[in-house]
């Protein structure tokens, strides 16, 4: 299984969180899953916590590394179709995850309701 992990996923995860919910936690940990990070997430991160929105770790490339998570780069393909996706979602963070996910065929893990609205494989977290 090839997972990416929405940034309130990837949180949740390294805080150790017990709002991550228990499948989620099973499929991450799962030794025989491919667990990848958007470089999307990481930028939401790092401006929301450059804001003061957000308690993220100081040192998320290295907790990355420590979890083995593969980073996923945007594309300029990831790109074009995050902007032609319905309008369903208007986070833009999020629309690049769907797109992604559709792109690498990747099991997006979220408990984000409104990401069903899409034709993603979901790991629906809850």
């Amino acid at each position: 299984m090839r997972l990416l992990l929405d940034t309130h996923i990837l949180l949740w995860w390294l805080a150790d969180d017990p709002s991550l919910p228990a499948r989620a936690r099973d499929s991450i940990s799962d030794p025989g899953t491919e667990v990848l990070v958007s470089a999307a997430t990481v930028w939401e991160i790092a401006i929301k916590r450059a804001s003061g929105k957000l308690d993220a770790p100081d040192d998320l490339l290295e907790a990355l590394e420590a979890n083995a998570f593969d980073t996923l780069a945007i594309t300029a393909a990831h790109a074009l179709a995050a902007g032609e996706l319905p309008a369903h979602h208007a986070d833009p963070f999020d629309r690049m995850l769907i797109a992604q996910a559709q792109a690498e065929t990747l099991t997006l893990v979220s408990v984000d309701a409104r990401l069903g609205d899409y034709e993603v494989e979901r790991l629906p977290a809850p």
